[in-house]
């Protein structure tokens, strides 16, 4: 029977977003199923008891992986484990989730999200430049190889593929487990009426003229393709649709080169950038659509949060989220972002309240929040824990 869970992370911080926010929410879900789990980061802050920093003697924001493991080895060893599941390709774990998908992918994808040719070859060229990244690539091509390692839960069909080809990954080693977020927070509808009116009026819109407000969630601006949207944006401008489209940029990401890019467009009145949002579900409720032409994203995030909100998405083949909606149905998914024409035919087509209405209705009817819930990603954990430890049972 399992009864403890150690579930690493390299920082303990849950600001940061992305792999650390949702391993706390995993943790919770497992916690919530009975079971005591610990989350053992190098970095970070101990904001509870099964938190445990590991390397605070260190200075500096990253560790080196071998320091990291031989701090992890010590800790388990001496405090005893039922599953050790990681998020970093380490020796000696029973479950690897890459929850950034495969480093050979990340390298590939994050060289195309570069707008000039010439940008994305010397990116793609230097990229094994980075001590650290080639480390860790090295790391998992060692954990993932072959038909022999730790099982590997994979947040998507996207991960899933992105294992057997850069990798040659035993398929018997790999369980779909796909990615989840927390569905139990309440929203406040009066903060979420509040932002909608304020982002209106910041566009110089009355709400009479209903507009389709389009949110674009993210930090890294270029690698979730905020350059392709603005481009399309202009498209969609020179084109009638039923509502006015107007996009909200939401993100701690450097903002002055897609300004003077939307102005020099000439969409500069339709696009609003809030900057860092402390509640992003908040802003989600205000708005119409979530889109995030992205160049990589093994499952994102916003998009599943979007969804929870009942919103339609759109989004790119290279976003493992797209496993949980149906194309043409609940949203849109775009063959590439470079695919300008595509992007801008799906803003016009949800730059009406109908079909917005549709998306929305059918998001309700086949439940997709209960897919997505992190509860159901924990129950799907328990499971695979317990296939591992019977694995480990003489026969």
């Amino acid at each position: 029977m399992i009864k403890r869970v150690a579930i690493i992370v390299e920082r303990a911080d849950v600001s940061l977003g992305g792999a650390e926010r949702s391993m706390s929410e995993v943790a919770g879900g497992l916690s919530a199923l009975g079971l005591e789990v610990d989350l053992l980061a190098a970095k970070g802050q101990a904001t509870c008891p099964n938190v445990h920093i590991l390397c605070t003697d260190l200075r500096g924001e990253r560790v080196p992986l071998s320091v990291f493991a031989d701090a992890l080895r010590r800790h388990v060893e001496r405090t005893g484990y039922d599953i050790v599941h990681s998020v970093l390709p380490l020796p000696g774990i029973d479950l690897y989730q890459p929850r950034g998908g495969t480093y050979a992918e990340s390298i590939l994808r994050h060289a195309a999200s570069y707008p000039s040719p010439l940008m994305r070859r010397w990116k793609a060229w230097t990229a094994f430049a980075n001590i650290r990244r080639l480390k860790l690539l090295r790391a998992e091509r060692q954990c993932c190889q072959g038909s022999t390692g730790p099982m590997i839960s994979a947040l998507s069909q996207y991960v899933v593929e992105q294992l057997t080809r850069h990798y040659g990954t035993d398929p018997r080693r790999i369980v779909r487990t796909l990615n989840g977020v927390d569905t139990d927070r309440p929203i406040d509808a009066g903060a979420a009426d509040d932002c909608r009116r304020r982002i209106l009026e910041r566009l110089r819109l009355q709400g009479a003229q209903q507009p389709a407000l389009f949110l674009f969630a993210a930090h890294n601006f270029r690698l979730k393709g905020l350059h392709p949207l603005i481009r399309a944006m202009q498209v969609v401008g020179g084109r009638e649709t039923k509502q006015p489209a107007c996009l909200v940029v939401a993100g701690a990401g450097a903002s002055g080169r897609y300004c003077r890019l939307a102005k020099r467009l000439g969409v500069e009145e339709r696009v609003l950038f809030l900057g860092p949002v402390e509640d992003i579900r908040s802003v989600v409720s205000a708005t119409d659509v979530g889109v995030l032409p992205t160049f990589y994203d093994p499952s994102s995030r916003f998009i599943l949060e979007a969804l929870v909100a009942g919103k339609p998405v759109i989004t790119t083949r290279f976003n493992g989220a797209t496993d949980h909606f149906i194309d043409g149905r609940h949203g849109k998914v775009i063959d590439s972002p470079h695919n300008i024409v595509a992007l801008a035919d799906a803003i016009r087509f949800f730059a009406s309240k109908a079909n917005i209405a549709k998306a929305s209705q059918a998001i309700t009817a086949d439940s997709l929040a209960a897919n997505i819930s992190i509860h159901r990603v924990a129950n799907e954990l328990l499971r695979l824990y317990e296939i591992i430890l019977d694995t480990r049972r003489p026969t």
